[in-house]
């Protein structure tokens, strides 16, 4: 089951974010209120939402400002955003030059912002293949970028957490959504920092990022330290301390678990051996069970020529 939909209400309204929130969790989602402020973009790279309400009423300036400092970063340019709008500035309000999704006019008619929210979702399902849970792009958007980057200095790193399965089992679904969302952040921000690139969700506990050649390897690096520092979280200190938990693997046997750790293989797309999409999964198969003999996590990039 997947966990509610997170709403952020951005309002320096805080009489209009309480009653927002309370009508919003009244219907099942996850409402938070931020007021504005110079940190807001830090604020949702942290913990972004699924859907945001931007009031205009009362500062049209910092809310036009929002919006498009978040369209212009391709991580929030899907989030849908609804605009609370004064009857007053309607018909000078700069529709243009703000790129909202949708909008309600205030004084508020609730039945028509839950339409219109619920409208949004829907729409954003239709149009993009993003995965529900980390929100990062699918296989349609997966496949594109690796197209793209067919022939150039370029290198597709596929992403893989090692015994996902029986943590899942042993710890539940709900531990292991988590450690996929924390993946899925930890890529996405080490990528973003590293100069920008692409992220995808391929499925389960299988991740794609595109980053240049001559980032692949100190990117590899990051997101390994990153992610193993995390894992410590995760577990009790007899269990870090012994390197492993009593679980049940794949055909159904007890046995020590080792802690997760992530292998990522790395395909470089200038090399001659890659002539379609296909070579680069079949090559990367092979990168990806050489990273999985190593103990812990561990990265392989290919360094065949032809």
């Amino acid at each position: 089951m997947l966990p509610p939909l997170r709403i952020s209400i951005v309002s320096s309204d805080a009489q209009l974010t309480s009653h927002l929130q309370l009508r919003l969790q009244s219907r099942g989602y996850q409402a938070t209120g931020v007021p504005y402020s110079g940190g807001i973009l830090g604020l949702f790279y942290s913990d972004p939402p699924d859907l945001l309400i931007i009031d205009l009423s009362a500062d049209g300036t910092a809310g036009t400002t929002t919006i498009t400092a978040l369209r212009s970063d391709s991580f929030f340019s899907t989030i849908p955003i609804i605009g609370l709008v004064s009857p007053a500035v309607y018909d000078v309000f700069p529709w243009e030059t703000s790129p909202l999704d949708d909008f309600v006019t205030l004084p508020l008619d609730f039945g028509e912002l839950f339409s219109r929210i619920a409208l949004s979702f829907s729409r954003i399902r239709r149009i993009f293949d993003n995965n529900p849970l980390t929100r990062l792009p699918g296989n349609t958007s997966i496949q594109r970028a690796i197209e793209d980057a067919m022939g150039k200095p370029l290198a597709v790193c596929y992403v893989d957490i090692n015994h996902f399965k029986p943590y899942n089992d042993a710890f539940g679904f709900s531990h292991g959504d988590e450690v996929l969302r924390m993946l899925a952040r930890i890529m996405f921000n080490a990528v973003r920092d590293a100069g920008g690139g692409f992220c995808g969700h391929i499925g389960g506990d299988d991740f794609v990022f595109v980053t240049s050649l001559a980032q692949v390897e100190p990117l590899c690096r990051t997101i390994i330290d990153h992610f193993d520092q995390i894992v410590q979280n995760l577990f009790d200190e007899a269990t870090k301390r012994q390197g492993y938990y009593n679980g049940t693997n794949r055909k159904g046997e007890m046995e020590k678990i080792p802690l997760l750790s992530i292998a990522i293989a790395a395909v470089p797309m200038n090399s001659d051996q890659i002539r379609h999409v296909a070579k680069v999964a079949e090559v990367a198969a092979e990168l990806k069970k050489l990273a999985k003999e190593a103990e812990g996590s561990h990265y392989v990039v290919d360094q065949r020529k032809g």
